[in-house]
């Protein structure tokens, strides 16, 4: 009978995320190396990474379009800019225009 030994895998990480990461997985009742388990199996059934990685939208850029949002709905509201039911309405308004 053969004997299965843990395969053992070390990783550096920034502290702070490692402790706001562990109190994260807590609350979830799990813990780093059953996240990490489970993680290496989804890449083993999937054959590619489980998660969407990409760059976050950068906090500023999406405050500013909150704000421009707000003054296109209140420029709206006051009758400074148009407003369409439907994408040929909006087409046929920037012909005419």
């Amino acid at each position: 009978m053969k004997t299965l030994t843990n395969g053992i895998v070390s990783v550096h990480v920034d502290p702070k995320d490692k402790e706001e990461a562990t109190a994260i997985l807590k609350d979830l009742g799990l813990n780093m190396t059953t996240l990490i388990n489970m993680t290496l199996k989804q890449v083993i059934k999937r054959k590619a990474v489980p998660f969407e990685i990409a760059n976050p939208v950068n906090k500023d850029e999406l405050e500013n379009a909150l704000k421009e949002s707000i003054i296109i709905e209140k420029d709206y509201k006051e009758g400074k800019r148009k407003g369409y039911d439907n994408a040929s309405a909006m087409l046929e308004s920037i012909v005419d225009d």
